[in-house]
């Protein structure tokens, strides 16, 4: 059966976060909408009780499947997710509901607008730490001098597209190809990437607020400061060096 909207949810040992309701408050937003809907909580190979807790939860909420992937990193089980989806525009978002779900009621006109892609851009961050904040100026700044994108938040999980766009981006990605990653990954060079990719090909993309809280329980995709600022130069990198070589046409 084909939906309206389809929500992709990573999750990669997000027991904490599923203990405290995050995929009821998913449930009970979409239960009130007109529209037809999916709900995909793709498991990267946890190893807490998220697959268990998941499967449970499914069985008593229309609308809701698991998909259980190998361990691959937030990029590899988003990707998944994301190609697995029937729905019309597929949203995928982060278990802890940083950026509410009802969020999506800003990006559904800019879809009957014409664009094929809408992000969300998080607007003064609430609760993020100076360390955070940091983090994310000294990116922007990288970003734009090394890839040109003209966006004020790549890094957001709260990303929509057309569902006909989604096939000839992942395609193309190359950093993220086959990659297998340890431990937690967030694999902030990913946005990266499909976003560079997005334009590449001519798609429209639009750039919308959204509210954004930093929670207590972030699950294993969850942020390191230092790790995650020196992967993702690593990647942004990667992706220059892919563009330069034409791999993006």
């Amino acid at each position: 059966m084909n939906h309206f909207l389809s929500v992709v949810i990573p999750a990669y040992n997000e027991e904490r976060n599923l203990k405290k309701g995050a995929l009821e408050a998913v449930y009970s937003y979409l239960t009130k909408q007109k529209y037809s809907w999916e709900v995909l909580i793709v498991d990267d190979g946890s190893t807490d009780g998220t697959n268990e807790i998941s499967k449970e939860f499914v069985k008593t909420h229309n609308g809701f499947k698991v998909m259980v992937e190998p361990h691959r990193g937030k990029a590899g089980t988003v990707i998944a997710g994301m190609l697995a989806a029937s729905g019309e525009i597929v949203l995928f978002t982060d278990m802890d509901q940083a950026t509410p779900i009802g969020e999506i009621e800003k990006f559904l006109p800019k879809f009957t607008q014409g664009y094929d892609i809408v992000i969300g851009s998080r607007s003064g961050r609430r609760g993020a730490n100076v360390v955070r904040k940091t983090m994310a100026y000294g990116f922007m700044i990288l970003r734009t001098l090394i890839l040109r994108l003209p966006y004020v938040d790549t890094q957001c999980g709260f990303k929509a597209f057309r569902k006909e766009v989604i096939k000839p981006i992942t395609n193309k990605v190359k950093v993220f190809r086959g990659r297998n990653e340890k431990g937690s990954a967030v694999t902030a060079g990913f946005d990266l990437e499909i976003l560079y990719i997005a334009r590449k090909l001519g798609f429209k993309i639009a750039e919308v607020s959204v509210e954004w809280e930093e929670k207590g329980e972030r699950g294993d995709f969850g942020v390191n400061p230092l790790k995650d600022s020196w992967e993702g130069l690593i990647d942004l990198m990667h992706v220059r060096i892919n563009a330069s070589k034409g791999l993006y046409k």
